[in-house]
Parts: C-alpha cells; structure tokens; sequence
C-alpha cells in the first residue's frame, strides 16, 4: 500500500524503527553494575530478592512503581505533521 509520495512499505518501517527506539530505550534504563542495599529514594531497605531478580537495582518496589507512573515522552517525531510538531 503507497502512501502518497512514500514507497511500499513505509508505513511498516516506520512502526518498526519506533519499537526498536523504544526497546533500546527501555534497555538503556534496566539497572546495571553493583546494585543498592536501601532504596536510594526513600532509604529503606530492598529485599534480598529483588536484588538477586534485578542485577544493579537501586530503589525498593515502592519507589520504582511511583517512577514508573510518571509519564515517558519519547521526543521522536517520525510523523512530520504540524499537529505533532506542537506537542
């Protein structure tokens, strides 16, 4: 399917560069290298568990959970609409 000036298949590279931005971003964010003993926002105490699940970890459960609520802007513009541009 042509999507006006752009060739067959565009529409799919598109989608796919953006799942693989947003993987690397995702890997880039997964903690790494010595971890915490107490959560590094709240300072308690993270659970032997977690640190032996997660490698690297810094903050207890809690806080990763209020971090993750936050909301994550990509700042990546592949639509090159005006409407996307005023976000």
């Amino acid at each position: 399917m042509a999507n006006g000036w752009a060739p067959d298949g565009a529409v799919q590279e598109q989608i796919d560069d953006s799942v693989k931005d947003a993987l690397a971003s995702a890997r880039a964010r997964m903690p790494s290298g010595s971890g915490l003993a107490d959560c590094e926002d709240c300072g308690e105490a993270i659970p032997e568990a977690r640190r032996r699940a997660l490698p690297g970890v810094r903050t207890c459960v809690a806080c990763q959970s209020a971090r993750d609520k936050r909301p994550a802007v990509s700042g990546i513009n592949r639509r090159g609409s005006k409407d996307s541009q005023l976000r």
